[in-house]
């Protein structure tokens, strides 16, 4: 295979695109407003559910969570549901 010269690279180099993708678990810069979940401490926290009262709504199903491997996460979308069917119901 043929030596490349430096002036024969394209500008990849430069911005970043010749590595790909940021590997996986690499943290990105959402800010916390911006993320489409939360982890239970933080549900229960703004619902004002201590932790421990949190995590036993997600064991009796009353807490809607998504579970990737160990990791339970809220969506913000179905906890803002759920406070939308409550506050409907009320």
């Amino acid at each position: 295979m043929p030596r490349r010269d430096s002036g024969d690279q394209d500008d990849a180099h430069l911005s970043g695109e010749a590595f790909g993708p940021a590997p996986f678990g690499a943290r990105n810069q959402i800010p916390p407003g911006e993320r489409l979940v939360l982890s239970v401490a933080e549900a229960g926290e703004l619902l004002g559910l201590s932790r421990a009262f949190a995590y036993e709504l997600v064991a009796r199903g009353e807490l809607p969570v998504v579970r990737f491997g160990r990791r339970i996460v809220v969506p913000k979308a179905a906890l803002l549901e759920l406070l939308g069917s409550a506050a409907s119901s009320a």
